[in-house]
């Protein structure tokens, strides 16, 4: 791997990581409702679950995901049920206690478990992974420590991302300073984690 080719990796991850998406949406609500903090500490779930993909990537199993119909057609609809049921919950939030609560520790560690359950029931992010990261790997070098760099460097952009949209989500607080606007802003969210749930559903592995 040489410095050429990491020029090129590091725009390109960063437009994937910037992608809008369920993780995304979530970190900005999260960032909404509890802080910038609260959100940036609950990404950490969705990198451990990164890690794991990567992990698979990097030593082949990914494939027998891709090879596997019932496999991936069993995480897909577990993904899915996930998305809606988010959607669900945040449909029916009470606007009024939507302000920036305190969070105790068994809120953080659960909004870590939200993140991390969100990105590893998403089939498509380890197909990503399998697609992506090989394009940038020499075969003529030491593969493993190429994907333990090209990971390390998906996950600290990744981490920026994180920090992006919990940014903006912070922002948006200010304009959503009324019940009924916290409440379309709610339902707003909840529309499009829906839709990402049908648009899982109907995904397939070529897509």
């Amino acid at each position: 791997m040489n410095l050429f080719t990491l020029l090129l990796f590091i725009p390109a991850c960063f437009a994937l990581n910037l992608a809008p998406g369920p993780n995304n949406l979530l970190s900005m609500n999260n960032a909404k409702r509890y802080g910038l903090r609260v959100a940036c500490f609950a990404g950490v779930g969705r990198l451990a679950a990164f890690v794991i993909m990567i992990t698979l990537a990097a030593s082949g199993l990914a494939s027998v995901l891709y090879a596997s119909e019932h496999l991936f057609f069993t995480i897909k609809i577990v993904g899915a049920c996930y998305l809606f049921w988010l959607a669900y919950q945040l449909w029916i939030a009470d606007p009024i206690e939507d302000t920036t609560q305190s969070v105790d520790k068994m809120t953080n560690i659960s909004l870590v478990k939200q993140e991390f359950l969100l990105a590893i029931g998403n089939p498509k992010a380890i197909l990503i992974f399998t697609a992506f990261l090989p394009q940038f790997i020499d075969p003529t070098q030491n593969i493993e420590f190429q994907f333990f760099i090209l990971g390390l460097l998906f996950l600290a952009l990744e981490w920026l991302a994180i920090v992006c949209y919990a940014y903006f989500g912070v922002y948006l607080r200010q304009w959503f300073s009324r019940p009924r606007t916290r409440k379309l802003f709610n339902r707003c969210c909840s529309g499009l984690l829906a839709s990402a749930g049908l648009g899982l559903l109907v995904a397939d592995k070529e897509s």
